[in-house]
């Protein structure tokens, strides 16, 4: 069942804003079972702000790699390969903080980590067996983060709108669609869910693991 002498299978999965990563990530789980995987998100890897002014806080690009403390999400994924348990994050968005309390984490058979930048960090790629992206047209992914901001996280559209155009955008041109070109396999994220995860299954037992 296990890759390499009891080693876990590590499956990074990234992509744009809206792409339908996190989607794909949670459908791969629901595939292999709680008992033989875990997830990891990118976003619980944000660098807390507490030790700056709230109004600081705000004008924070979060877009970019410098936000997040990817050198420690490389350091839990080596970790949790390895058969360990680790301390994720919990991060306060709203407070752009981390909460004193993480959460216990123990390895499965196999890690997936899912986020935009994943791929902007060569140690996080490194810490990955198999690379995953997920490819979706700049229109769709633009209209799936503006209806998830505004039922999900209160946002108006102009609000959501501005910050695509100032960050989110030059950001995903210069870090994250190169992620394309470093990943093992790229899947259309405007296809059929169960075709992505089935896509990732093939791959997962290529590599000696024996899932359904």
């Amino acid at each position: 069942m296990n890759q390499r002498e009891n080693e876990s299978l590590v499956v990074g999965i990234a992509g744009g804003t809206g792409s339908g990563k996190t989607t794909l990530a949670y459908a791969l789980q629901k595939q292999l079972g709680d008992e033989h995987s875990v997830i990891i998100s990118q976003d619980a890897y944000y660098k807390d702000r507490s030790d700056s002014l709230i109004e600081d806080r705000m004008h924070v690009n979060y877009d970019h790699p410098d936000a997040l403390e990817l050198s420690l999400l490389a350091e839990h994924l080596r970790a949790l390969k390895s058969g360990k348990i680790i301390m994720v994050p919990v991060y306060d968005f709203p407070s752009h903080t981390r909460k004193h309390d993480g959460v216990l984490t123990a390895s499965r058979s196999v890690i997936i980590v899912e986020g935009i930048l994943l791929f902007a960090e060569p140690l996080v790629r490194e810490a990955c067996d198999i690379k995953v992206f997920v490819e979706t047209a700049d229109d769709i992914r633009f209209v799936r983060r503006l209806l998830r901001d505004i039922a999900e996280r209160g946002r108006t559209a102009e609000s959501v709108a501005e910050q695509y155009l100032n960050t989110v955008r030059p950001m995903h041109k210069q870090f994250v669609e190169n992620g394309a070109k470093v990943a093992d396999l790229v899947v259309d994220g405007e296809a059929h869910l169960e075709e992505g995860v089935e896509t990732v299954m093939r791959v997962i037992r290529s590599r000696g693991l024996d899932f359904p």
